[in-house]
């Protein structure tokens, strides 16, 4: 299932069970902000980022499928994606949204439209 916005691609350097709390996330132009949570279900996977100052505490949900690379060494994440299109993401409340399946289907949409193919 390698075209799934929401799942891992095999070659992005993602193990299962792998803690990314605290890992850097960076744009295609930049950082972005810290992973605060994620989840690696099974056609649900994603990374909540905490974007600190950069966009005023703003919380973003990040679909896996759009993680190109997972440095574990560095421990960096590198989106697909530049700051402006993660910028301008639908809202995200990480107490209410995280397990909203109308939320996902919003971001999907959103991503689907942005994600470099």
């Amino acid at each position: 299932m390698s075209d799934s916005l929401w799942g891992y691609q095999p070659t992005v350097g993602f193990a299962a069970g792998l803690d990314l709390i605290g890992y850097k996330v960076e744009a295609t132009d930049g950082s972005i902000g810290k992973v605060d949570r994620h989840s690696d279900d099974v056609d649900s996977a994603y990374l909540v980022v905490d974007t600190g100052v950069w966009i005023f505490g703003k919380h973003v949900l990040l679909p896996a499928g759009l993680v190109k690379t997972v440095d574990q060494a560095e421990r960096r994440i590198y989106v697909d994606l530049s700051k402006d299109q993660i910028k301008d993401s639908p809202e995200f409340d990480k107490d209410k949204h995280a397990d909203d399946a109308d939320y996902h289907g919003q971001i999907g949409d959103y991503y689907r439209d942005h994600r470099r193919i």
